[in-house]
């Protein structure tokens, strides 16, 4: 999978499935709108039209099921027929599950996804999470040839047109970035230290032509960043904040998006168990998320200022290491006596919040964060958490997550109950709950928030995708299509604008696209 090349085309043309192995994927009632004509390039003369119809009339999906239509070079496969309101209508995860097991093998291969317009953008997100780009075994390295996967859509439904170039090439940032994120959080520390996720950064900014913003080791000391210094100071790799900016003429206002780039998460002093601690090669998904996302949404063009922020730092333990009792002082010039060194993402993301409030001058601010354990317990393995201070966020962010297939689900937002879990005799707070019983997912979240003020009168969301960021031992690239979707508004991109459940939408009409593009387009 790491060496597969993914293309998205309006016709994949035709070839014998013997020389091109190939996929049929769609909701069954979809399978049976796709005529023959369309299919019978691809599949012939391996596949009649008679054996076409007996396989569909042979699915029975619950959820799922599939078909071998010619040996192990064609397969129909279908998804579920109906989902729940908290699921997508495009049933992204099953999309990559049956892609990973179905799609025969071979250099060369074609999927036809066969579904509505509406859920083309969160379909074609789901196929890139099945072809992974990491990989160390020495087999793939002993292998030369490029695995090529073409992608044509069958649209179905209303505006059931042909797919636009436009919608082509959006797909293909969409899941360049989806790829980009999953490979960052798949590479070892030992690899994707500081260093090197800086000069992740640094590609994206020069392929972007951005000059990013970076501060560093002791100079993140002497400019306050007490969080992102205290965390990160006893590793071999000094910790960083950078900042990538978009600044486009005719922005109406200013949004940050702050991510959590824990390369490795040992727990510090307060250190994890033998079984607790692999896979915390993935505490980085939140930044790595935010880059492969804000790579996406300025190629397709972005109308607002747009602010990326990385908190990177590596949890070590050693001499320098941060105690339980130390006594921090972070960004937003607030004290902070820690009690738990594992619970340091909250730490550097109060230091990327306050610098996004105070220096950038944001309207919204995002964070995304592995942040908690708990979240896999409160909103499960699938939906990523939100905690937020507007409503109207809230219900955006649950929608986002339908359209696009990054699924969520709202905790409760409550500081005047919960923030006091934090008190602290000797400073300004503690870092870590008193009480692990009392909604700590929430608690975690509103550590963060108390840095910009629960008065602040912007808007504020945090995004804990703890559980989803990884499916088995593999990265998903989780919240780049979230951050593309529900910030779509303020995109040029039609499909953006399209599966974005704020600001103008695609379909409006001019005046009133004019009349948008005079006031915020989010808020």
């Amino acid at each position: 999978m790491a060496n597969v090349q993914l293309e998205f085309l309006a016709n994949a043309g035709e070839a014998d499935p013997q020389s091109r192995p190939l996929l049929v994927l769609g909701q069954l009632h979809n399978l049976h709108r796709l005529p023959w004509a369309q299919l019978r390039g691809k599949l012939q003369p391996r596949v009649t039209e008679e054996l076409w119809q007996s396989a569909l009339s042979t699915l029975n999906p619950n959820p799922t099921d599939s078909c071998p239509l010619y040996l192990n070079y064609a397969t129909v496969a279908a998804l579920p027929s109906r989902v729940s309101r908290h699921n997508s209508p495009s049933a992204a995860q099953f999309i990559t599950r049956l892609v990973r097991n179905c799609l025969p093998g071979g250099v060369n291969r074609c999927i036809v996804m066969v579904c509505e317009r509406s859920e083309v953008f969160a379909s074609a997100c789901a196929l890139a999470r099945a072809f992974p780009l990491f990989t160390h075994r020495s087999s793939a390295s002993r292998r030369t040839e490029k695995k090529t996967v073409t992608v044509e859509f069958f649209l179905v439904g209303q505006n059931n047109g042909p797919i636009e170039v436009a919608t082509l090439k959006c797909l293909a940032s969409a899941t360049e970035g989806v790829r980009l994120a999953a490979r960052i959080v798949d590479t070892p520390c030992n690899e994707m230290n500081t260093d090197n996720f800086l000069e992740e950064i640094k590609k994206v900014a020069k392929d972007l032509g951005i000059t990013p913003t970076i501060i560093r080791d002791e100079e993140l000391k002497e400019r306050g960043f007490g969080g992102i210094y205290g965390v990160g100071k006893a590793a071999l790799h000094p910790p960083a904040l950078a900042v990538l900016s978009h600044t486009p003429d005719g922005a109406t206002q200013t949004i940050a998006w702050v991510g959590k780039g824990i390369v490795y998460d040992t727990g510090g002093l307060s250190i994890k168990g033998k079984t607790t601690m692999p896979g915390m090669k993935r505490d980085c998904g939140g930044a790595a998320a935010i880059l492969g996302a804000f790579k996406a949404t300025v190629k397709q063009g972005f109308k607002d200022n747009l602010h990326a922020v990385f908190c990177l730092a590596e949890n070590a333990v050693g001499p320098r290491a941060t105690r339980p009792d130390d006594i921090h002082v972070l960004y937003s010039g607030k004290t902070v006596e820690i009690n738990n060194t594992d619970a340091e993402g909250r730490l550097i993301l109060a230091d990327g919040v306050a610098y996004a409030c105070k220096d950038l001058g944001a309207d919204i601010i995002l964070d995304m964060a592995t942040l908690t354990g708990a979240q896999g317990i409160a909103t499960g393995k699938y939906h990523a958490a939100v905690l937020t201070n507007n409503e109207e966020w809230e219900k955006a962010c649950v929608k986002a997550g339908r359209n696009c297939g990054d699924l969520v689900h709202p905790l409760v937002y409550c500081p005047e109950l919960h923030f006091s879990e934090f008190t602290s005799a000797v400073a300004d707070m503690k870092n870590s709950v008193a009480d692990r019983d009392n909604t700590p997912s929430s608690c975690a979240g509103l550590f963060i928030a108390s840095h910009i003020g629960f008065d602040w009168p912007g808007v504020w969301v945090h995004i804990d995708i703890a559980a989803p960021v990884h499916a088995g031992e593999r990265a998903t690239g989780y919240g780049v299509a979230l951050l593309l979707s529900l910030f779509g508004g303020a995109s040029e991109d039609p499909l953006l604008n399209m599966v974005s459940p704020l600001g103008c939408n695609g379909d409006s009409p001019p005046e009133d696209m004019e009349r948008d593009s005079k006031r915020r387009r989010l808020v």
